[in-house]
């Protein structure tokens, strides 16, 4: 399907959303941003059907970089809370992606690819998403720290940061009751971790509303795909 080109398709699966688009080696667009609804079921192989057909359309690339909702590990899927954990266990969706589009795939989780597309590199620098759950992903000067699955950790009442955070918890509470939760989950992050920085990310981070402190900023969702070139990189 594809031809040597110095471009990355950038793939951001998300649990209402499928986005991708080609990206150059400094994580430049370098093609419009693409999206489909995501199936339901997503079984692997309609989310793989779904990303042939998009990238059929674009540029030509010659790598391919994955971000994905859950924990991924040596490019399998461990969990997948929002597409369904029984369809993905162990599933190698760096090599079937591979396989399918025609070039190599390297995959991670998908905060961690948003974060890598946002972070400064200067001290600890921590990345929240908001979307159909809640993502995290926290970096020290740069360089990547181990995947904290904080989404499933207790945060309020024996919920969850996804179920506290996400969007069932938006629809069902209402935009303002739901910013007193990213509120009280800013405040929380920072007596665990210290962060020098903290950036809301995902879709849903567009509707908060509240006083931020001076050290929490609102990033571009677009990072979820631009952040796909450091994938690459030594």
């Amino acid at each position: 399907m594809t031809s040597k080109a110095a471009g990355i398709l950038a793939v951001d699966v998300g649990g209402t959303g499928l986005k991708c688009a080609v990206i150059d080696d400094q994580g430049t667009m370098i093609s419009e941003r693409e999206k489909v609804d995501t199936p339901h079921p997503c079984h692997p192989e309609a989310l793989l059907d779904a990303y042939a057909g998009m990238a059929a359309k674009h540029p030509a690339f010659d790598r391919i970089s994955i971000g994905f909702p859950g924990v991924v590990r040596n490019g399998k899927v461990l969990t997948a809370p929002n597409l369904g954990t029984e369809l993905w266990q162990g599933f190698a969706l760096a090599d079937a992606m591979s396989a399918r589009l025609g070039a190599p795939a390297r995959l991670i989780n998908d905060a961690e690819m948003q974060g890598y597309g946002i972070v400064s590199g200067k001290g600890l620098e921590m990345v929240l998403t908001l979307g159909t759950g809640a993502g995290t992903a926290l970096f020290r000067d740069g360089d990547l720290m181990p995947h904290m699955e904080l989404a499933h950790h207790p945060v309020h009442d024996n919920l969850t940061y996804d179920e506290y955070l996400g969007v069932a918890a938006f629809e069902a509470h209402g935009k303002h009751h739901w910013n007193h939760h990213v509120s009280r989950v800013i405040e929380l992050l920072y007596v665990l971790l210290h962060y020098d920085r903290l950036y809301l990310g995902g879709g849903n981070s567009r509707h908060v509303e509240i006083d931020l402190p001076d050290n929490v900023s609102i990033a571009s969702n677009e990072a979820g795909l631009t952040g796909g070139a450091a994938l690459w990189r030594k």
